[in-house]
């Protein structure tokens, strides 16, 4: 794929980017709340009834505090997504089903860093869209099985929820477990395991870098962004 088109596509990523900035503010919420639309500071109205959008500073327009994602970063993160899809070649319903993950995936990530939870109104559509996205994929005679897409969102959504019983994994994690494994199994089994894998070692290496750092250990991970960008790279490196 050429640059500009890589280009193009990181623009478009950086636009998905800004749509999910509201939705992570309204959603970043702790249990058993469901949103919100307010300055949590100041109780000034952030989100509009009609149009829904967050100031790109992530601060109120009120009291000028801090109330979303960082500066540009659900921006940035969604474009370097988007760009790494693009690079990696893949085409079709397919491609489009990767970036739907992406998109959802940004704002999940973001929610879960910020309040540990992946709310229902984004793992559910996030999990039908990707299955939607690979039944047009077959139809359309890609390559890839949707049988083994199938099958691999169920064993791994089973498996989470094994650990979920364990108290090692959280309900949204189990949510969100269908459309990783429905990704990584239309390519392959090998890569839902090694898709699944690197989800576990980032997480690790990830708080291990935390602890040598200096940092709390913590007694619950946000596992969510580990197991999007787990599955991620590795359906672009095997797709």
């Amino acid at each position: 794929m050429s640059v500009l088109s890589v280009a193009l596509t990181a623009a478009v990523g950086a636009l998905a980017g800004a749509a999910a900035r509201p939705v992570v503010f309204a959603r970043s919420v702790p249990a058993p709340a469901s949103a919100r639309r307010d300055c949590p500071r100041c109780g000034s109205a952030v989100l509009g009834r009609q149009l829904p959008v967050l100031p790109v500073s992530g601060r109120c327009p009120g009291c000028a505090q801090v109330i979303g994602p960082r500066v540009l970063v659900p921006e940035a993160v969604a474009a370097i997504a988007f760009a790494a899809i693009a690079v990696g070649g893949a085409s079709g319903w397919f491609a489009a089903a990767q970036y739907w993950v992406a998109a959802c995936g940004v704002a999940l990530a973001l929610i879960d860093l910020a309040v540990q939870r992946l709310p229902d109104v984004l793992t559910l559509p996030a999990c039908g869209g990707t299955l939607l996205l690979l039944t047009a994929a077959a139809l359309a005679g890609e390559p890839g099985s949707l049988g083994r897409a199938a099958a691999a969102a169920s064993a791994l959504t089973a498996a989470f929820l094994l650990m979920a019983f364990t108290g090692a994994m959280g309900l949204g994690d189990v949510k969100l477990a269908p459309a990783i494994g429905a990704l990584l199994g239309w390519i392959s089994w090998t890569s839902l395991f090694w898709g699944t894998a690197a989800g576990f070692f980032v997480g690790a290496a990830t708080e291990v870098a935390r602890l040598a750092l200096g940092r709390t250990r913590r007694t619950h991970v946000s596992f969510g962004p580990y197991m999007v960008i787990g599955a991620l790279a590795v359906s672009v490196a095997t797709a």
